[in-house]
């Protein structure tokens, strides 16, 4: 690809999980002309420092991955700090690339957006309906924030200045560049290292929270890259056919789901743990189920490609790399 027809593409969040995973997937593509900045170049809360990298990179395309993340016990512990900064990044980055004349931006949510009691599989049309889960609701409202952020710059600046903002909820994701900390991580990571510390330490067992029979999805995070990619390269009037204006986003999912039961089996197996697995039933299950309705993402000429067994076998492998 000669540089020049290489489009410059801005990666917030490039460090994370995602945001890294978007970054070897463009680097594979040929694209050469990738702009980022880590926490301590640029606090992306603050309007002057992102005005004034838009105004200096002028960027073509912006991939919004940056986000606080964390599981259940970080949003509960911090919920000032998930609502505020996830807002506060989004609109600025998302206000500035419009005032430095980026058109193109994709932003990634969360399947968290929707209702704790939405139908399943959780469709897009599912959005606003009902009361969102009380433990992430910080998070799930700036995400929502996000979403309507893109559309309301969509409905008012598309036709004048060419903007097409775009918005992927993706499920579950897992994978090289994860969180495995004791207590913030989420469900794949936490079981990986309990499952890793029960092996080095012959424990006998294992004990899983709940009954084991509630219902995950679960994507591989190289598969939420070139789904990210995908949805941004598509047509606008690929993209609109698919829409609408005031439900803009796709759902960005595996396809199936497992119980968590299914999945502690075979995260034991990749990880080679031989002891018992418990379920302790007096802790509580959560949701029954999450799965997302991707058909929408599928019809548009995208499904995933990575089964759990080998995500799992790839990150287990990155985990022994960079936390052992």
């Amino acid at each position: 690809m000669i540089e020049s027809q290489s489009p410059r593409i801005y990666i917030a969040g490039h460090r994370g999980m995602v945001g890294s995973a978007i970054a070897r997937q463009l680097i594979a593509d040929g694209q050469t002309q990738l702009i980022t900045r880590t926490h301590a170049e640029l606090d992306l809360c603050d309007q002057a420092a992102v005005r004034a990298f838009f105004k200096t990179e002028k960027p073509d395309q912006v991939y919004l991955a940056a986000a606080k993340v964390g599981g259940i016990h970080a949003n509960n512990t911090y919920p000032a700090e998930f609502i505020y900064q996830n807002l506060m990044m989004e609109a600025n980055i998302v206000h500035e690339a419009w005032r430095a004349g980026v058109q193109k931006l994709l932003f990634l949510g969360s399947s968290c957006i929707y209702p704790k009691l939405a139908p399943q599989p959780m469709r897009e049309d599912a959005l606003l309906t009902g009361t969102l889960e009380s433990t992430n609701e910080p998070y799930a409202i700036a995400k929502i924030a996000g979403i309507k952020l893109c559309e309301s710059y969509n409905r008012q600046y598309g036709d004048s200045h060419g903007v097409d903002y775009r918005s992927v909820m993706p499920t579950n994701l897992y994978g090289v560049g994860d969180n495995y900390h004791p207590e913030n991580s989420h469900v794949i990571p936490a079981l990986i290292r309990r499952f890793h510390e029960a092996k080095i330490s012959s424990a006998p067992n294992v004990t899983i929270w709940g009954t084991g029979t509630p219902r995950r999805e679960f994507l591989y995070v190289d598969d939420m890259a070139s789904a990210s990619i995908h949805v941004m390269n598509l047509s606008k009037a690929t993209y609109s056919a698919h829409t609408s204006p005031m439900q803009s986003h796709i759902n960005v999912g595996f396809g199936d789901d497992v119980t968590i039961a299914e999945l502690a089996t075979t995260v034991g197996q990749v990880i080679g743990y031989k002891g018992l697995i418990d379920f302790d039933a007096s802790k509580p299950d959560g949701t029954p189920r999450k799965w997302m309705d991707s058909s929408r993402l599928n019809k548009l000429g995208w499904s995933a490609k990575v089964n759990l067994q080998d995500g799992l076998t790839t990150a287990y492998a990155d985990f022994l790399r960079n936390h052992e």
